[in-house]
């Protein structure tokens, strides 16, 4: 998710601190305030917001009406209140999502990814991608096949493929693969992901096809 700025309102430095590290390893750009009466002041640029409602000056359930009322600035709540009243009262003020403390850092990532298409109208993607000389991805009829020739995938294999070829070129963090693949994290999905990667190479025979980004993620090493 390059180029994508956050706007972190959180009075609590440990967290805080965490969260700019985990959000800095998928290249997003945190801003952040400790308050909540200067948010509306600080949203010009801003994609997401990631709100806590314990703030210590403003409620967080103010702050998020004062920004929807101010535009339409995405709002993410991320909140140690849990209970059913407030998650209702967090979105019916506005509030794109709701998340409870403690939280998973990549399914806060795929959050910030939903929240983002559903805001931001996508760009238009051919149903038909060449992704190598011969090698053809059919989006639409989740087909792929190598001059002609059919090349059967699992369910997971080809959303990994194909999420590889919508980003044309450009690197997939691990984390965001994994969130949109599999829709969750948990603590042997680096090595999962890396079997269904392993596998993909070899069943479409083009082992640099899919370039592993040290640290990062994959992306495909266009033809």
């Amino acid at each position: 998710m390059t180029g994508v700025r956050i706007l972190l309102v959180e009075d609590d430095d440990r967290v805080a601190a965490a969260l700019r590290t985990a959000l800095a390893r998928q290249q997003i750009e945190v801003e952040r305030l400790a308050a909540g009466r200067e948010v509306v002041a600080h949203l010009a640029g801003i994609d997401v917001v990631l709100l806590d409602l314990g703030l210590p000056d403003v409620d967080g359930i103010d702050v998020c009406r004062r920004v929807r009322e101010a535009g339409d600035t995405p709002v993410i709540v991320v909140t140690a209140r849990g209970e059913v009243d407030d998650r209702i009262l967090g979105l019916h003020s506005g509030a794109d999502d709701y998340l409870v403390k403690p939280y998973d850092a990549g399914e806060l990532v795929a959050r910030i990814h939903t929240v983002l298409r559903r805001r931001r109208p996508e760009v238009p993607t051919a149903d038909v991608v060449t992704v190598a000389e011969g090698l053809v991805v059919d989006l639409a009829r989740r087909e792929v096949s190598d001059a002609g020739t059919p090349v059967a995938l699992s369910r997971k294999e080809f959303a990994v493929l194909a999420l590889l070829a919508r980003a044309d070129g450009a690197v997939c963090t691990r984390d965001r693969i994994v969130a949109e693949v599999w829709g969750r994290a948990w603590p042997g999905a680096n090595r999962t992901l890396d079997v269904h990667v392993a596998t993909l190479r070899t069943k479409l025979g083009r082992p640099d096809l899919v370039a592993t980004v040290r640290g990062v993620g994959y992306r495909l090493a266009r033809a």
